[in-house]
């Protein structure tokens, strides 16, 4: 990611998030029908919104998170061949004795 798209994409998280009120609605506590309910939504919005930019900052400072390398996924494709190729080699060898190992 180039440090223009993060801190663009930081720049409209923080336009959107919503600025806190204060006193006021810390003793309000839960309230009831819709402004309990909108209540709630902005709190998960707020949550969401935090976690987001949290998750751009640390992009931000570890530009190689995530990668995978090379090695890895060679050795990934190596243990999915040999799997295919044991189950395989096992369906051929029931296919071919499976008449001799009814009697068994």
């Amino acid at each position: 990611m180039k440090h223009t798209a993060a801190r663009t994409r930081r720049a409209v998280l923080q336009a959107t998030t919503p600025p806190h009120t204060g006193s006021r609605t810390a003793s309000r506590g839960r309230g009831r029908g819709r402004q309990g309910a909108q209540a709630r939504v902005n709190r998960a919005v707020l949550r969401l919104t935090t976690r987001v930019q949290e998750g751009l900052e640390e992009a931000a400072r570890r530009p190689d998170r995530g990668d995978i390398s090379t090695t890895t996924v060679i050795i990934w494709v190596a243990a999915v061949t040999g799997a295919v190729l044991i189950a395989g080699t096992i369906a051929v060898v029931i296919a071919k004795y499976n008449g001799q190992l009814n009697g068994l």
